[in-house]
């Protein structure tokens, strides 16, 4: 079984050696070898391509791309189009999800044939989430609130930056999804796993907040408005899963 991990980045010189090298370290530590780290540039105006190119150096296992278009939603795809990997999935690259979630997605995706998606969870009874702001906190559960009561969403959280799915089903997702470039693209994904039945593991994940995001809140919540409408009208009106 080989795995394809997408690191979507956009100015991220701070953090990207950092996430890499921890994500290396971590699959040699466990004696995981089948894999393949794909970082995928949005389109960064600092020192990223540099340390991109010199991370590919250091390791083969790791590639650097760059697209011309923003958005976490845009990466992923592109990512699992130029994946080999039987699992492919995407982290975020300041890895506020623990590392060892990866390892233990490895193994449940080995021995439970049945399991099509993992989708990391902040929220689940037995999560372990610190620093989060009470801002951030507020918006994540009003987020959650809306696609529960709009879109009819089972899982406990929407979109934690560590979500794995068999390629197949990835692309037969990304086939009847939307090409919208940003963070809900993610959202969308798992809305319409769940509208086909995907096998979809909430998993519980210990999550530690970073301060440095570089999501911008505001623009980001009025973009989340205005799909959560587009998906109601396509569900509820027209029909189209």
């Amino acid at each position: 079984m080989m795995l394809t991990i997408i690191f979507p980045v956009l100015n991220e010189k701070l953090r990207l050696e950092k996430g890499v090298v921890k994500t290396v370290e971590y699959l040699r530590e466990i004696a995981f070898d089948d894999y393949e780290i794909i970082i995928v540039d949005n389109g960064s105006e600092d020192e990223t391509p540099l340390i991109g190119k010199e991370l590919c150096r250091r390791y083969p296992a790791v590639s650097y791309e760059r697209i011309d278009i923003r958005g976490v939603g845009a990466a992923f795809r592109h990512g699992v189009s130029t994946s080999k990997g039987d699992i492919v999935g995407y982290m975020d690259i300041d890895l506020s999800t623990n590392i060892k979630h990866l390892g233990e997605a490895i193994h449940i995706f080995k021995t439970q044939e049945d399991i099509e998606y993992i989708n990391g969870s902040r929220f689940a009874k037995t999560s372990d989430t610190r620093g989060r702001k009470w801002y951030r906190k507020i918006t994540s559960q009003g987020l959650l609130i809306l696609l529960k009561t709009l879109l009819g969403m089972k899982s406990t959280d929407a979109i934690c930056g560590f979500t794995f799915i068999r390629r197949q089903t990835a692309l037969a997702l990304i086939k009847g999804s939307s090409d919208d470039n940003g963070w809900f693209y993610m959202i969308e994904l798992l809305l319409r796993a769940e509208k086909r039945g995907v096998k979809i593991l909430d998993y519980p994940v210990e999550w530690q907040e970073d301060y440095n995001t570089t999501v911008k809140l505001f623009k980001t919540i009025k973009n989340y408005l205005v799909q959560i409408a587009r998906l109601y009208k396509e569900f509820y009106i027209k029909k189209n899963i």
